[in-house]
């Protein structure tokens, strides 16, 4: 049993490793001449992430750094609905596929990232996606970034405990 065991392990092991080489060669094909090549593409950043994203026609799939979006961003419902937004805002969910190089930052600021990069590449497709987009608040960028911390205090504004004696 413990043979099979380990036979088992290893091609589950192996499995991701084939496919993201197979996500490779797929956007490769799919986008001649690398991603500053193409002519739809938006840049979105978010606290210290920037993702660049490339929209072209196809069924709705979303590949973020040469693997499925759903595994790159582990599955959270939350980040691949930031992702989402705005192509189902438009009702292109499943019209565009989407490629990402993203980096910096955490998964929950590439993916709002993400979010900002698709919205302007939506917007080099036609200028009337502006106002629904725009509506949705979605073109704005989000300035929000950490505070510095600060000589004196624990963390930006924390300060220690005042003793008066």
């Amino acid at each position: 049993s413990l043979v099979v065991l380990a036979s088992s392990s290893s091609s589950a092991v192996a499995e991701p490793g084939v496919e993201t080489a197979d996500l490779k060669k797929l956007v490769k094909s799919r986008l001649p001449g690398g991603f500053a090549a193409q002519t739809i593409i938006g840049t979105g950043r978010r606290k210290c992430a920037i993702a660049r994203v490339v929209l072209q026609e196809g069924t709705g799939k979303i590949i973020i750094n040469y693997r499925d979006a759903k595994e790159y961003l582990q599955g959270n419902p939350l980040w691949l609905q930031y992702v989402k937004t705005p192509l189902v805002t438009l009702g292109y969910e499943s019209s565009y596929d989407v490629f990402v190089k993203a980096h910096g930052g955490g998964l929950s600021g590439q993916a709002q990232a993400v979010s900002l990069g698709i919205a302007r590449a939506l917007l080099k497709v036609s200028d009337s996606h502006r106002a629904p987009l725009k509506q949705e608040g979605l073109l704005t960028r989000d300035s929000r970034v950490v505070e510095r911390k600060k000589p004196g205090l624990r963390k930006a504004r924390k300060r220690p405990q005042y003793s008066k004696r």
